[in-house]
């Protein structure tokens, strides 16, 4: 072999060993450009994450509206307060009654029996240690004509606060002030003449360090709790009251219904919760509540749920209500959705429920014993089998109170007389399982029959898919 040869040869195994020595790269031309994509994907997901995070949120107001409610405020739009006029009547009758029991004086904080007699409740002046006290006295003028005689019991450093409370006379209203250094009982029942053997009745909502001073202070008088003669002038309900009554009732049933058109499965009880309190207070409902509960949940009473998902087989329970010029409102419905899959047995148990409810309907008269309402609907989920399910009284009396006197329930003697107010709602629970409950309130009309407050707007559900 010529040496030119062998020096060519040479350069040739020279360049092919560099070039083994070089690094090889795997990628085709396509896989070495693959990251970009990648890249720009994964700055999508980023991006996605960063707008869900913190701007969707301050976009919210705009871009995801609640439900527009704002027609529900017609409905009750036309319904006046309670009148001044009618203060001065209540007062007058509390004296007549005071009166013809020889009573001396009847004594009250603020509260809803105030806010009854003289439009003095809670929402006007806060309780706290030093007393501020209604004092409301019989007195007879030249005719023999007996009125009321309206005091307030204030600390001397709130009297100008006081004289600016919205309290009803006809007559005016007398302030009496008490200093810190004085005992405030003995300055209010210096208001009151003869106090050896007098009889003084005391709100049941008066607390009892006000009780108990009052009684310290005269030990010769009888400081007692008002007697039903005393409390039925609040429990029967006039026709004025009972139009406030119907309209608050009449509407929370409506905003029961215009939230369930906007309930889905899957949603949450407390999305629900918030669609209610939006739509009550779209309606003009002060001091509104809502108990929201799905499924199991609803098997206790008075549950405060989990936030579990709405699933297709689900009941939903909705316990409601709010005020209307201090009224207040409480309505209960169990139902389904037009989607929903309910199983018979659970329609079976509203149907039980909806059944004793009217059963107490026809029971309720004037002159009827609260508890005999009470067992005609227990016995009617009793023979379907669920009377042990049944586990708390059948009612309760409402009005400036969501729970007020009388009560249906077993063991009561109550008498139902025309003009009283309670709230129907049996219920069934079974733990774990299910609960259904039906409440609409109703009232005893002038031909002592059971009304129901909701009847303008079909009274009771008439079926699970007809709240």
């Amino acid at each position: 072999m010529s040496s030119e040869k062998r020096t060519t040869d040479e350069q040739r195994v020279a360049e092919e060993t560099l070039l083994l020595e070089q690094p090889v790269s795997s990628k085709t031309p396509l896989r070495q450009y693959l990251w970009i994509p990648l890249l720009v994907l994964a700055l999508g997901f980023d991006f996605a994450y960063f707008y869900h995070d913190w701007i969707a949120p301050k976009l919210a107001p705009s871009e995801q509206k609640s439900p527009d409610f704002s027609y529900l405020a017609s409905h009750c739009a036309h319904i006046p307060p309670i009148s001044s006029d009618s203060f001065v009547s209540r007062q007058d009758s509390l004296a007549r009654t005071l009166h013809s029991l020889n009573a001396a004086a009847y004594i009250a904080e603020p509260s809803a029996s105030a806010g009854f007699f003289a439009n003095l409740s809670r929402s006007h002046w806060g309780l706290s240690e030093r007393p501020l006290l209604l004092i409301i006295q019989p007195q007879t003028d030249d005719e023999g004509t007996v009125r009321a005689n309206v005091s307030i019991l204030t600390p001397s450093f709130e009297e100008t606060r006081a004289k600016m409370l919205p309290i009803p006379s006809d007559a005016g209203v007398t302030y009496t002030a008490w200093p810190e250094d004085v005992n405030p009982f003995a300055t209010a029942l210096a208001l009151v003449p003869n106090l050896d053997d007098a009889t003084i009745y005391v709100d049941g909502d008066v607390r009892t360090f006000v009780t108990d001073g009052l009684q310290k202070t005269a030990p010769g008088a009888k400081v007692l709790n008002a007697p039903v003669e005393v409390k039925r002038l609040r429990e029967r309900k006039s026709s004025e009251e009972l139009d406030i009554m119907k309209c608050v009732n009449e509407v929370t049933v409506l905003a029961i219904r215009a939230v369930r058109k906007h309930i889905n499965i899957g949603m949450r009880e407390s999305e629900v919760k918030q669609l209610m309190q939006i739509a009550l207070s779209a309606a003009g409902l002060a001091d509104a509540s809502s108990l929201v509960l799905f499924g199991e949940n609803a098997a206790l009473p008075h549950g405060a749920g989990t936030d579990r998902a709405l699933g297709k087989h689900d009941f939903i329970l909705i316990d409601t209500g709010g005020a209307l010029h201090g009224y207040y409102s409480d309505t209960t419905r169990t139902f389904a959705l037009e989607s929903s899959t309910i199983p018979l047995r659970y329609q079976a148990l509203w149907h039980s429920v909806h059944a004793a409810q009217r059963q107490a309907m026809l029971v309720a008269k004037n002159g009827t014993i609260t508890a005999s309402v009470d067992h005609a609907a227990r016995k009617i989920i009793k023979d379907a089998g669920y009377g042990e399910f049944f586990t708390h009284r059948l009612g309760h009396g409402i009005g400036l109170e969501v729970h007020e006197s009388p009560y249906l329930r077993g063991g009561s003697d109550d008498i139902i007389l025309s003009g009283h107010t309670f709230s129907n709602e049996p219920g069934i629970y079974i733990e774990e399982k299910v609960g259904v409950r039906l409440e609409d309130c109703f009232y005893i009309d002038e031909e002592g029959v059971a009304q129901f407050l909701t009847e303008r707007v079909g009274g009771q559900a008439s079926s699970p898919w007809s709240p």
